[in-house]
């Protein structure tokens, strides 16, 4: 018999959406109750919930209420950034038993990071960071050929993503960096993180060179313009030897594939080749992922297709590694499974990106 999970969504935006439809897929998940403190955020929704779920959770427009009322086992926090901290303490305070799936980044800046890690010690129920770029089909092959030796030693680990801009949120609150931590925070500790997964070791330096050169330069907000990056190169040493690099750019999406990701041995390079959303895409069609390896002998690069279901495509933005994240997610709730992706490694990714944005401001390595 399936077991019912009961879900609480803290945060009724675009992602929070994109969570409700992939619920939808997974027997046994119900959602309870959502919070969100715009009334238009919510009705869209539960709305959406109706639809795919045929339940109406109950609503909230605080979050604390929705801790107060019993009704969810654990909850997924899809709020702006700069809330997730506040969020996690009245969670750890008020909750103890609740289960946490927390989207990136869990924190802005360091004086959070330290609070989170003394605060979460004490919570007794798994807490799970929404690191999606691991789930993604053609990413977990690319991970299991490295580990498996099938480039010979690692060396190099190398990303690409040339994407659309910041979409617009409510509030406009992905502008600043007061808010999201800076875009190597907010959206680039996805990478961060995956660097120290793919080349299994910590950082410990840091250098970037970025700029707001295209988007939203037209932009005013009370007089202000946008500080976000656009697009910026990191490189980040780790401590076994290995380096990894970042190519970020948000405004050239026209490309077939939005993210190339390469990792290097001395034997072969192996990449992962992925589109981005289909909805962006001329036609909403969607594209399939591919997989590149390039020996050194004999020489000549092999392709293969990723084939991920296309319901599991069309439940949100990230080639179908949210549906897979719910299902660790739901496994360790359940059954006592492993946390894939720890508050820790959250954190260690937000410092990175921190790093990072430092580097970019001053000119200079930042250690770790």
């Amino acid at each position: 018999m399936t077991r019912t999970l009961r879900y609480g969504l803290i945060g009724a935006g675009m992602m929070g959406r994109e969570h409700i439809r992939n619920l939808a897929l997974i027997p046994g998940s119900a959602l309870t109750a959502i919070s969100d403190p715009t009334n238009a955020q919510i009705a869209l929704s539960v709305a959406e919930a109706e639809r795919v779920l045929g339940q109406a959770p109950r609503a909230f427009a605080n979050h604390r209420d929705l801790l107060e009322s019993g009704l969810c086992d654990a909850v997924v926090i899809a709020s702006p950034n700069d809330t997730h901290v506040e969020i996690l303490h009245d969670i750890f305070r008020m909750a103890p038993m609740l289960g946490i799936l927390c989207e990136k980044p869990v924190a802005t800046c360091e004086a959070d990071c330290a609070a989170l890690e003394a605060a979460a010690a004490t919570h007794r129920a798994p807490i799970w960071v929404a690191m999606e770029y691991r789930y993604m089909p053609p990413v977990a092959e690319l991970r299991r050929a490295v580990r498996a030796g099938e480039i010979g030693t690692l060396r190099m680990f190398a990303i690409r993503e040339h994407r659309f801009p910041f979409l617009e949120k409510v509030g406009d609150w992905n502008r600043f960096a007061e808010r999201t931590g800076g875009t190597l925070v907010e959206k680039c500790c996805h990478f961060f993180d995956l660097m120290r997964l793919v080349v299994g070791a910590e950082p410990v330096r840091v250098y970037a060179s970025g700029a707001a050169d295209v988007n939203h330069r037209d932009e005013r907000y009370a007089g202000r313009v946008p500080d976000i990056l656009d697009n910026a190169f990191v490189i980040v040493d780790f401590a076994n030897g290995l380096r990894a690099a970042l190519d970020l750019c948000m405004f050239a999406e026209g490309a077939y594939f939005q993210e190339e990701i390469a990792a290097t041995g001395d034997a072969a390079r192996i990449e992962a080749l992925i589109p981005g959303p289909a909805r962006f895409w001329p036609g909403g069609t969607e594209r399939e992922s591919e997989i590149v390896v390039s020996p050194r002998a004999p020489k000549g690069p092999v392709r293969r297709k990723i084939h991920v279901d296309e319901q599991v495509l069309r439940a949100g933005d990230h080639h179908g590694s949210t549906y897979f994240q719910h299902l660790g997610f739901r496994a360790a709730m359940l059954d006592g499974g492993k946390v894939d992706v720890t508050l820790a490694d959250g954190i260690a990714a937000v410092r990175i990106g921190l790093a990072a944005e430092q580097s970019a401001r001053e000119g200079r390595a930042i250690d770790l």
